[in-house]
């Protein structure tokens, strides 16, 4: 076992979800020591202002800090700047890991018609472009739908959670029928996975916390390796 145990830095763009990560990470990935980071304006700044090159620099900022600040491992709990956490890659000798690649990997085995689900514009295309990127490398030839949810952003924001969620499923229902897999583009909408019961839906419907969550693990395993 490593001397100490290894330490990551969580960063999120929504005030709400440390809540949501820590529990899993001490689930998922036990043998690291996690603390969280947020920063809202990056979202606010992408949605408001499309994905800047000062945007994507504050975020590389934020993961040379993490490497400065001892840490093994940096994880991106935003969608919408993901594209961000991979450029940043290449400045630092330690994972950067975005929390919706273990999601779009699982989309596309799971069939060749993706709806992808979203309550920003921001997200559509990150998370669009990635499924097109597992795609090609799995040689699969995909047809993607996207959707904003039309409504959810403004509920959420206004403080119904509950009509957030309840958009989220209803939307999920709909395009059910016409897709092999439905995917949960925002960390934010994965509490809408319990509505879902209220209604029959037969395709998986994945989102991202807990598969990008579990990634946190193989620091573990690299740490136990040196």
């Amino acid at each position: 076992m490593p001397a100490t145990r290894p330490r990551v830095c969580v960063l999120h763009t929504v005030a709400a979800l440390p809540s949501v990560f820590d529990p899993l990470v001490r689930e998922l990935a036990p043998g690291v020591d996690a603390y969280h980071v947020v920063d809202e304006s990056l979202l606010a700044d992408t949605v408001a202002l499309g994905p800047l090159p000062r945007t994507a620099a504050r975020l590389a900022g934020y993961v040379t800090s993490a490497r400065h600040a001892g840490a093994d491992a940096v994880l991106v709990t935003c969608s919408s700047v993901g594209p961000f956490a991979e450029a940043a890659r290449p400045l630092v000798d330690i994972p950067v890991f975005r929390v919706d690649e273990p999601m779009t990997e699982q989309a596309v085995a799971h069939g060749t018609r993706i709806a992808v689900l979203a309550t920003l514009d921001s997200t559509l295309r990150p998370t669009t472009d990635l499924v097109r990127r597992q795609a090609a490398t799995r040689r699969a030839d995909v047809t993607v739908t996207t959707t904003t949810c039309p409504g959810a952003h403004q509920a959420r924001v206004s403080g119904d959670t509950a009509r957030h969620d309840d958009l989220i499923a209803a939307e999920a229902r709909r395009l059910a029928a016409d897709h092999d897999v439905l995917v949960l583009a925002q960390a934010s909408m994965a509490a809408a996975l319990d509505h879902l019961a209220d209604g029959p839906i037969t395709v998986p419907v994945l989102s991202s916390p807990r598969t990008g969550t579990a990634q946190l693990a193989a620091v573990t395993a690299r740490a136990e390796r040196t």
